[in-house]
Parts: C-alpha cells; structure tokens; sequence
C-alpha cells in the first residue's frame, strides 16, 4: 500500500496505491506468473496503510454503491443486491476470482457477486510494481488490478478476496491477524487465510441492508 498517485484517484487493496482509472490498463498480454520476478523483500516491507487511502476506499465503495442503487430501483423487492463483475480481463485469476465471489457469497446476505459482461467494476492482470490494487474513476467505474508477483508472494485467493473486500466497502486494517481478511498484508507472506471473519462479514451486511436505504460509509444511517 503506498501512497496515492494523483488526489483524483481512487485505489486501495493488499498492496494498495492509487491509479487513475483512466490511466492505460496493464492487460492480459502481460507475461504470465510463471515467468514475472518475484516481488523483492523493499516492496513486501512497502505494504503499508495511508491516511489517503481510507479515502481511497470509500470512493470505490461509493462508485459501486451508485451501479448497484440503479440496480435496486429497477428491482425494488430483490431479497438483496446484486454486484456484477467482469473477470475477462484477468483470465489466469479466473479459479481466484470465482473462488473469492463464492466466499464472499457465502459469507454475506445483503449482497452477491455475479459475474457479468460489463459489471459494475472488473478485474484485471498484470506486473506492476505497486502491487494489487483497485481504482474507480469516481463516476461508477471502477477495477481490481490483480498484480502477478504480489500472487506469487502471498496466497492468490486471499489477494483476491481481499481486494474484492474494499468493494463491497471494507477498509484496510493491517493491525489485524491473519483470520482477518482485511489485515492483507500485515500477517505476512505466511498467511493463507481468505475468509472474512465474523466482524467483516457482519460489516458488509450492515452496509447492504436495508436495500441501500440510508446508506454511508462505515455505518448506515
């Protein structure tokens, strides 16, 4: 986690840094995990929280707040909000993709990922020396850049999940144990957890509840 690139971004994640969302992706040409470097011991000790970043996570969880409202009006009585996503352009995280949307299926109620051509936010591959990371443009668009040497350093899933985790509107919390999803980094390369603990799950659905009404960041109104 590093700090942003520019104030008009919005990032956050394991190895959060703030992107333009209209800067050029890195697509899935990119080179595959097998043949990337690993990521070198000054960027694994780099995973560190900012001020900024809190910032940063409540404008993508807005951005994605504001597709799935239009959602729930259009389907006022649905039992709970569906976020979709589009995994094509990270086609060597699809297993981790789609693991981490049935963990965050499972472990919510207020809300479910569904994967989707053009969906709310999307995934994307590449190297990138920031690390993993999700950015929003601040106008409903927004992506999950899934870093191939950071994948490599930590457990996929677990990167996954937790990016995924700042779109349904967790923040970072780095203090935490490993059983925390969203202490990312902080536990260390050891960590093999991707599960959200009772806390984080309970957080999501206090979120979503209530079919958005009344929302805000962090609590709901």
């Amino acid at each position: 986690m590093r700090s942003p690139k520019t104030a008009l971004s919005a990032a956050l994640g394991l190895g959060l840094v703030a992107a333009l969302a209209a800067a050029a992706p890195v697509s899935a040409a990119s080179p595959s995990p097998t043949n990337s470097p690993r990521s070198s011991a000054a960027s694994i000790a780099a995973y560190n929280g900012s001020a900024a970043e809190k910032a940063d996570t409540k404008a993508f969880f807005e951005a994605v707040i504001k597709s799935a409202k239009a959602k729930m009006k259009a389907h006022p009585h649905a039992a709970s909000v569906t976020v979709t996503y589009d995994a094509g352009k990270a086609p060597k995280f699809k297993d981790q993709i789609a693991q981490s949307a049935s963990i965050w299926n499972g472990a919510v109620q207020n809300v479910k990922l569904q994967e989707g051509s053009g969906g709310d936010f999307e995934y994307r591959e590449g190297n990138d020396p920031r690390g993993s990371y999700a950015s929003t443009d601040g106008h409903g668009k927004g992506f999950v850049f899934l870093d191939y040497q950071q994948n490599q350093e930590y457990n996929s899933t677990r990167v996954t999940a937790h990016e995924t985790g700042h779109v349904l509107g967790l923040p970072d919390h780095y203090e935490g144990p490993c059983s925390e999803l969203m202490s990312g980094g902080g536990p260390g390369t050891s960590c093999q957890n991707a599960n959200p603990d009772a806390n984080e799950r309970a957080k999501v659905d206090q979120l979503w509840a209530n079919g958005l009404t009344g929302i805000r960041f962090g609590k709901v109104s």
